[in-house]
């Protein structure tokens, strides 16, 4: 599915957290905001920043622990409007998604962009 950016979007993460599956993870807070965007969670792993991963993303193993169920990254898309991109999975309020114009792979926001019919 097609998309074209509405709002321009940065991201303010330079350095994303990442991790393949099976990684173990340090689980913080639960995001508290926008009611699209629920079901993310503060994680660390491996001497890394913490970054924002899906809570579908993780086994809980006990107290602010967990495993990552598949590989991850929290890679953020720096986009303008008109800017075309193609959908890959949507998540708890953001798409991950590919740019048309260079291949580059990263999140955004879904209010941030309109499906192209």
């Amino acid at each position: 599915m097609n998309y074209v950016v509405i709002e321009n979007h940065r991201s303010e993460y330079p350095r994303p957290i990442h991790f393949v599956r099976g990684a173990l993870l340090q689980i913080g807070q639960r995001y508290q905001g926008e009611h699209d965007c629920q079901d993310w969670y503060l994680c660390s792993c491996g001497g890394q920043q913490a970054g924002w991963v899906p809570g579908q993303l993780i086994e809980r193993l006990g107290v602010g622990e967990g495993r990552a169920l598949e590989s991850y990254s929290a890679h953020e898309l720096d986009v303008d409007p008109g800017q075309v991109m193609v959908g890959l999975r949507p998540l708890n309020g953001w798409l991950w998604c590919r740019s048309q114009r260079n291949g580059e792979l990263g999140w955004l926001p879904l209010d941030k962009l309109r499906r192209l019919d």
